[in-house]
């Protein structure tokens, strides 16, 4: 058998098992869900789940972890000068990548969602904002940046999880528009020092 053929097979066995996984958690906590439940939902046997996955926790924490990769790429490639001129581009391609996971996403950052998940995000974008957004805004005060650093996070989670519980009914353009003009709003407030 080809290495293409097992490389495809093994995506499509590990996307089955996500795509089971998320909705399972559409109405039980990850702990309350079993390898046995998840591998008939998957119609796979329980061997070939543990070719891939220690547990049904490794699993989530996979999914995840893939999910952050792509957000870090996508912010990555934006420089910090970019998010001054044009914060549009980054989150037209975050409200993106956001729609595409809308399940995953939205279970998430809901209610019952995963707490080291939300951390993980946070540092993100924290690693971000820490090494191009100080360069952005000039300014050496720690809690100015703390304060703005939280204020923007919180505000763009919020934004993030007021479209997925309304039902996406916004496009991501539209989505980072509004993104947009609410930060370079924010950024022409903290150029005035106002904690200083």
């Amino acid at each position: 058998m080809g290495t293409e053929l097992i490389d495809r097979r093994i995506r499509k066995t590990r996307k089955q098992l996500k795509d089971c996984l998320i909705s399972l958690l559409k109405t039980k906590r990850i702990q309350d869900i079993t390898v046995r439940e998840l591998t008939e939902m998957a119609d796979l046997n329980r061997g070939t789940f543990y070719l891939h996955y220690k547990d049904v926790f490794d699993l989530l924490e996979q999914t995840e972890t893939e999910l952050l990769g792509k957000l870090n790429s996508v912010i990555q490639k934006h420089r910090a000068e970019e998010l001054l001129d044009r914060p549009f581009n980054i989150f037209h391609e975050v409200y993106t990548l956001v729609y595409e996971n809308a399940s995953l996403v939205e279970i998430l950052l809901g209610e019952n969602g995963d707490l080291n998940f939300l951390n993980r995000l946070k540092q993100i974008m924290r690693d971000k904002c820490l090494h191009d957004w100080m360069e952005v805004v000039r300014t050496e005060s720690t809690a100015v940046f703390d304060a703005y650093f939280a204020f923007i996070v919180s505000g763009c989670l919020g934004l993030v999880q007021h479209w997925l519980k309304t039902g996406l009914k916004e496009t991501p353009v539209q989505m980072a528009r509004l993104t947009e003009k609410i930060i370079t709003d924010q950024l022409h407030v903290l150029s005035q020092n106002p904690l200083e």
